[in-house]
């Protein structure tokens, strides 16, 4: 049974609350220890918590808008609950225009459903904590430690003029304790970033890959790689703020950019490529947390005349190996751990790997060969938990 999510379905949810078999919610928090809300003005799931842009934040109930005259309802291609949605009008990890949940301190596993959007971001807590989640309907999750008793979220750029909207958010706690399991960050461009479904997207990142050669069970993944990035951005955009804020001992922050870097509309030298990079590595190290680079994969075609795959010159990578000797970091060479693996299976079944007519970008089984590289070398490095 569904409900409108206006008074009239607030008034009929009240009146009918306890009656068998209606599976009315009435509350936010059900029995189950999970919050799920469903946003817009259109019908309300069964399970789901409706709520409406013009709701504002009420102590007593416990949720909702900071500023609803910064929302609106919109309507939404999706079924269930992605049948409608709320934009957010003003946006920014600072912005206060945020949906707000009282919470008790702990540990809590946050799932997002986007309305019908281009390319929009989730923060919350002031940073990032998806960047760049594409298309209609599109759905991730995080883990985020709660220690004041509220989370604050709300969906951001994302791509600038883009609509940025919320469909619904399931929030589970995992534990009394806010501390954020050991976790694997990963910064990079569009070569390693999440695509959409993230199960079966067509181009894929081999961040969005790297769970699939992971034990889960020891850690979160959180991959802030986003399209185009340069060192410069990654530094200065947010993503690095938010890796700063929660990674801590025992947690990993593997770091590969530099394609974009050489780009001349970038107007950043190897030197500056460098000095960038260097700081990120010193702000993660002095978090106590390790830091692994890895140099980027060639092009499809970059194969010679005897059919060996080599771009040991491309991407900066010099950079990049004198980087991990001068600040005694891990590396992973992806550079030349691709080249082998492309020489290994030939020209064909390279650009089998890569997108239609696109000799940079991977496609998911692409991305999914990459990422075992990865991961497979990091076990051979010996480091703890892979």
């Amino acid at each position: 049974m569904k409900w409108k999510k206006g008074l009239t379905g607030m008034l009929l949810a009240a009146f009918l609350c306890g009656a068998p078999g209606l599976g009315i919610t009435t509350q936010a928090h059900a029995s189950n220890g999970e919050y799920k809300f469903d946003f817009g003005g259109g019908t309300v799931e069964t399970g789901y918590t409706g709520v409406s842009a013009s709701l504002s934040y009420d102590s007593a109930r416990g949720y909702g808008f900071r500023t609803p005259e910064n929302m609106r309802n919109v309507s939404a291609s999706g079924t269930g609950v992605a049948s409608d949605a709320v934009q957010f009008l003003t946006t920014g990890t600072k912005s206060k225009n945020t949906f707000d949940v009282d919470l008790p301190p702990g540990l809590y596993e946050v799932s997002v459903t986007l309305g019908n959007t281009s390319r929009s971001s989730v923060a919350a807590e002031g940073v990032y904590q998806v960047i760049n989640m594409t298309g209609n309907g599109a759905k991730d999750r995080f883990q985020i430690p709660v220690t004041d008793g509220q989370l604050n979220l709300l969906i951001t750029e994302g791509k600038e003029g883009a609509v940025f909207t919320l469909s619904a958010l399931e929030i589970k706690q995992l534990s009394s304790n806010p501390a954020t399991n050991r976790t694997i960050y990963i910064g990079g461009d569009s070569t390693v970033c999440n695509y959409y479904p993230l199960d079966s997207s067509v181009q894929a990142g081999w961040g969005q890959l790297l769970p699939e050669f992971v034990n889960t069970n020891t850690f979160q993944i959180r991959n802030m790689a986003s399209g185009g990035q340069i060192a410069r951005g990654f530094h200065q955009d947010g993503q690095l703020e938010a890796i700063v804020q929660y990674i801590k001992p025992g947690d990993y922050f593997i770091l590969q950019l530099g394609i974009n870097d050489t780009n001349p509309k970038h107007n950043e030298s190897e030197a500056e490529f460098k000095d960038w990079m260097r700081d990120m590595i010193r702000q993660v190290k002095a978090k106590g947390a390790t830091v692994i680079l890895s140099t980027p994969q060639g092009r499809a075609t970059d194969f010679n005349a005897n059919n060996v795959h080599n771009a040991e010159n491309r991407w900066y990578r010099s950079a990049i190996l004198a980087l991990a000797q001068e600040e005694q970091t891990p590396l992973v060479d992806l550079n030349v751990l691709s080249s082998a693996y492309f020489t290994s299976i030939g020209k064909e079944a390279t650009l089998a790997l890569y997108m239609n007519g696109d000799t940079l970008h991977p496609n998911f089984a692409g991305a999914r060969q990459l990422a075992r590289l990865v991961a497979h070398d990091l076990k051979r490095q010996g480091l703890s938990g892979f």
